[in-house]
């Protein structure tokens, strides 16, 4: 068994911290290589007290100074850098084996280009990197020998279903769970005047502010249907989602036979994370297994796509292409942004999406530069929009 060497891209997020705690349990089979987090400079000392990593990357320059003075009190030797060079550099050193990838959003998207451009095995949480660029990405890993582990508990699940499938068209379809978030019992009414914290309230799940949002308008769920049809290579007529409250039972996959097999754990992302890390063994996660006699009536409904509005614009881009998920994803961002800076309501989230999307052409893509370039752009019509009609 040898030592993998580990680049964690997102150490002070939610991921990257269940990952240092499953990590921390197998000091014989882990070893932290390199830790990238944005600006919690006393976070990313204390996991660098703890771990000792060869590189700290941080967000910006005036991070990285301050950073560099707290280790010389610690006496540490840690590297520190800063930025996208930073970055990708952790992502694809030569001495690397595994890349987590947990930066939120589409800021995580160079790294881990960089990092399946370098041959790695990939431990994916930043969904919106398959948003964005999932069939060039998969092209990437497919010419350099990278392989792509799912970290998403929905996808981690199918993937652990999956992964001794020989033939996909034994597939009949695959259906992901949706706890729905803290608003599945709202009516569209109330929706109009739930205040961030609420929103940000999660029933199952600590996260971080912006895949909070994301749950809470189910947006996270589309995000995951376009995730799945690139991870999985599955035409969006094969992908589904269901409402599960309890989140106990983390997606289903069902066969042309008629079985369907799904996986149950608890809560927690150290379970997906722990066979991500042990693939293709299995390793504690320091996670109790569920206990069925003491599990809650297990629920499943459809969800309403008037009300998760998100949910229904995200089938709509699958279908459209690659360019209408990149502008999907970029005015997500902005409207969620303006939602936890008060300037947008709830309700308000999906409709700035929208006017963004009926701005968007259908386009081919074929590199990091252009989906840059869409992303870019969509960004700007959202914020124009936002600033002329909200």
């Amino acid at each position: 068994m040898s030592m993998k060497l580990i680049s964690i891209l997102g150490s002070t997020g939610s991921i990257g911290k269940s990952s240092l705690s499953v990590i921390n349990l197998h000091p014989d089979r882990f070893k932290i290589f390199a830790l990238g987090g944005f600006n919690n400079v006393d976070l990313l000392l204390e996991q660098a007290i703890k771990f000792k990593p060869s590189y700290i990357v941080t967000k910006d320059l005036p991070s990285k100074k301050l950073l560099i003075d707290k280790l010389k009190d610690e006496k540490l030797k840690t590297k520190v850098l800063f930025g996208e060079e930073g970055y990708s550099f952790i992502a694809s050193h030569e001495d690397v084996t595994t890349v987590i990838a947990a930066i939120t959003g589409s800021a995580g998207l160079i790294s881990t280009v960089e990092a399946a451009k370098s041959g790695k095995q990939i431990l994916l949480a930043n969904k919106e990197s398959m948003v964005m660029a999932g069939d060039l990405l998969n092209k990437i890993c497919l010419e350099n020998n990278a392989t792509l582990i799912p970290i998403d508990s929905e996808h981690n699940a199918i993937f652990q279903v999956l992964s001794s499938q020989k033939d996909s068209q034994e597939i009949k379809k695959i259906i992901l769970t949706a706890s729905g978030g803290p608003f599945r019992e709202f009516d569209i009414e109330s929706l109009k005047n739930v205040t961030v914290d609420q929103a940000l309230n999660h029933p199952n799940w600590k996260m971080g502010k912006k895949i909070s949002i994301d749950s809470a308008t189910m947006m996270n769920k589309g995000l995951e249907v376009i995730e799945a049809s690139h991870l999985f290579r599955l035409n969006i007529s094969k992908i589904e989602v269901v409402m599960h409250p309890q989140s106990i039972i983390h997606s289903f996959v069902e066969f042309i036979d008629g079985s369907s097999l799904s996986q149950l754990g608890n809560p927690d992302m150290r379970v997906p994370i722990s066979y991500a890390l042990g693939y293709p063994d299995r390793i504690t996660s320091g996670v109790d297994g569920v206990s069925l006699d003491k599990l809650p009536n297990l629920e499943f409904f459809k969800p309403d796509l008037k009300k998760f509005r998100c949910l229904d614009l995200s089938y709509q881009c699958l279908a459209m292409g690659a360019a209408h998920c990149i502008n999907l994803n970029a005015s997500n961002e902005v409207a969620v942004e303006a939602f936890l800076l008060g300037k947008i309501n709830f309700m308000q989230i999906p409709e700035l999406i929208e006017k963004t999307l009926l701005k968007a052409e259908a386009a081919d893509v074929n590199s990091v530069e252009h989906i840059l370039e869409i992303d870019n752009l969509a960004r700007l019509e959202a914020n124009n929009i936002l600033n002329k009609l909200f």
